[in-house]
C-alpha cells in the first residue's frame, strides 16, 4: 500500500506529469514565450516568422534553423515541443 501511495505522490510532483506540450506549428508567440525555457517574445516571433516563410517544423532539428535558437535551447525544451495536435 505504501509503495502505491509513493508512486502516486511521485507522479503528482513529477515535472513531466504536469508539463504542457506546445505545438510549434500552431502556437501564438505569447504561448511559446510563456511555455518554453529560454524563449522570450522576440525568439517566439522569430519561430512564427520562420514557419510562415518555410512551412511547418517536422523535427526538433528544424527548430535550430530559427535565428537565435540553438541545440541547447531545443534540448532544454524537447519534452514540451510537439509538431501536431495528434501527438
Amino acid at each position: 500500500m505504501l509503495k502505491i501511495l509513493g508512486f502516486i505522490i511521485l507522479g503528482l510532483f513529477s515535472f513531466n506529469a504536469w508539463a504542457t506540450q506546445i505545438n510549434v506549428n500552431k502556437a501564438e508567440a505569447q504561448v511559446m514565450a510563456e511555455g518554453f525555457d529560454g524563449i522570450g517574445m522576440a525568439k517566439a516571433e522569430e519561430i512564427i516568422r520562420h514557419r510562415e516563410q518555410h512551412g511547418d517544423f517536422k523535427t526538433l532539428k528544424d527548430l535550430e534553423d530559427v535565428k537565435g535558437i540553438g541545440p541547447k535551447t531545443v534540448e532544454r525544451n524537447a519534452d514540451k515541443i510537439k509538431f501536431s495536435d495528434t501527438e
